[in-house]
This record gives structure tokens, C-alpha cells and sequence, in this order.
């Protein structure tokens, strides 16, 4: 069967012109070699691309409804500190229309920014023309200006709503929980600590374990803490330690009551 368009050997067969054959941005030399268009940084220009590619998702439809989300501008390259100054920047030269402001939240609350291309030819260019506002800036040192100012001009809202989410991540995670009176040790030296003891032999010694297990001893309430060990040189602290723990450390109980707990040595008393 016969095709009813004209081939290469049939007469009044037109070649075409366009190879393309997907989608594409078209953007005007006179655009490339605008002053606004030079003075754009790297992350302007991922953003204004990453907009364009929103616009041919959407078939060339709905230019100054396309949604982008920060994290789209950060996932095509757009460092995440950088989204924000960047979108100012392409806006206040001239390119992009930022026509609706998002807001962050729970995920039934958050809404992207919807952005509107001023340069862009789309499917409904008729209702929406181009307005082309990059082409007022005329020369390179009101350009560099213009994106520097904007790079600059943060939103005080957005300032002040972030130190608030940064105040408030440190006081949920740098709390400083102070000790019991019941964990610290003793200041007054005329007492001893019950978690250390003299070490030289004749002297008693607090069980060193970490363990966790069993029942807490009476003798080492803090048995799984690391234990400070002084060694008692003066004869009348040395006497009262030992009128301290003798009572308390008949070898059979402390056997028993250690035996899950830690591992025991016996010193002579």
C-alpha cells in the first residue's frame, strides 16, 4: 500500500529541517549573550535549568504554575544552602517569576514554590506570552550588582525561623543532666568513699566491675562505674576506714551477695 506523504524520489518532497526529535529548551542568542544571562552564578543556572525541565514535564503547559521543591533543586545540584540564594538571584535578573511561595511543614501542609519562566515558549505562550525582563539590565556591572545584592538579601523570616529550629535541636540534644548528690563522691575526707579503699594488703578493696547483672551489692552501689582507688596514708583515716567496712564484711556475706555480681578477692584483714 502507498503512504500518502511524498518521499525523497517523489516530486515536491521537503526535507525537514529539524533533527530534535525530543523535547528541548530553546533559549534566544540575544539571551546568551545578555549581561544578565553572563552574570548569572553556577547555581542560578542549575536552577533556572531544573525549571525548564519542570516546564517539559508538564508538555509545555502551566508556566507560572510549575511546582519545584527544594529538594528537586538540590538533587539536579544545587548545594542545599544555596537553593534560596539562587532562586533570588535568577528572579532579580530577570529570568524566573516566583508567582506562588511555599511553605515547609507536615507533609498534608508543605507546598512547593511555583515558578514562571520569563523567557520560555510554551503551549500556552498565547495566554501567558514571555515577558523577557532579563532584557532590561544593559550592562555587566548593573548585572554583577543586581545578583550580588540579591544573593545577599535573605528573608528575615526565614533568618529568624531558622535559628529558632537551630535553638531549639541543641536544647533537645546538648541537655546537661546534672549528677545526683547520691553518685558523686564524698568531699569530707573524714568519711571514706565507698567505692575505694587502701590497696595495700591489709587493706580493703571495692569490687571493680562493670557488670550490669543481678542485684546491686550494699557494698558497691555503683559497681558498674569506673572507682577512684586512694591509697590512706594517715593511721587515724586508715583506722576509721577499717571501723567503717569490718562490720560490714563478714566473708561469707560478701561472698554471697557478690557472687552474681563481681568477681571477689580476699584480702587478709
Amino acid at each position: 500500500m502507498r503512504s500518502d506523504r511524498n518521499t525523497k524520489a517523489e516530486p515536491g518532497f521537503i526535507k525537514r529541517r529539524n533533527r530534535i526529535n525530543e523535547a528541548f529548551s530553546p533559549r534566544t542568542i540575544e539571551m546568551l549573550k545578555s549581561p544578565a544571562y553572563r552574570a548569572l552564578s553556577l547555581s542560578a543556572h542549575r536552577v533556572i535549568s531544573r525549571i525548564e525541565i519542570e516546564l517539559s514535564s508538564h508538555g509545555g503547559n502551566d508556566n507560572g504554575r510549575l511546582p519545584v521543591t527544594k529538594l528537586d533543586f538540590m538533587e539536579y545540584g544545587v548545594s542545599a544552602r544555596l537553593v534560596a540564594a539562587a532562586i533570588r538571584e535568577a528572579q532579580a535578573l530577570g529570568f524566573i517569576e516566583v508567582t506562588e511561595r511555599g511553605r515547609g511543614g507536615n507533609a498534608e501542609h508543605r507546598q512547593p514554590n511555583k515558578f514562571f519562566l520569563t523567557f520560555a515558549r510554551g503551549r500556552d505562550s498565547r495566554a501567558n506570552p514571555p515577558t523577557d525582563a532579563w532584557r532590561k539590565i544593559k550592562t555587566m556591572e548593573e548585572a554583577e550588582a543586581i545578583a550580588k545584592a540579591a544573593r545577599a538579601n535573605k528573608d528575615p523570616r526565614a533568618v529568624q525561623f531558622a535559628q529558632q529550629r537551630v535553638a531549639k535541636t541543641k536544647s533537645q540534644y546538648h541537655k546537661v543532666v546534672p549528677v545526683p548528690d547520691s553518685l558523686s563522691a564524698p568531699e569530707n575526707r573524714n568519711f571514706p568513699d565507698p567505692l575505694s579503699g587502701p590497696t595495700a594488703s591489709g587493706h580493703l578493696v571495692a569490687p571493680l566491675s562493670i557488670s550490669r547483672v543481678g542485684t546491686r551489692s550494699q557494698l558497691s552501689p555503683m559497681c558498674w562505674a569506673a572507682p577512684r582507688l586512694i591509697e590512706v596514708l594517715d593511721p587515724a583515716e586508715r583506722a576509721a576506714i577499717h571501723a567503717y567496712w569490718r562490720p560490714k564484711t563478714a566473708l561469707a556475706a560478701f561472698r554471697a551477695a557478690n557472687d552474681a555480681l563481681c568477681d571477689v578477692k580476699q584480702y587478709d584483714l
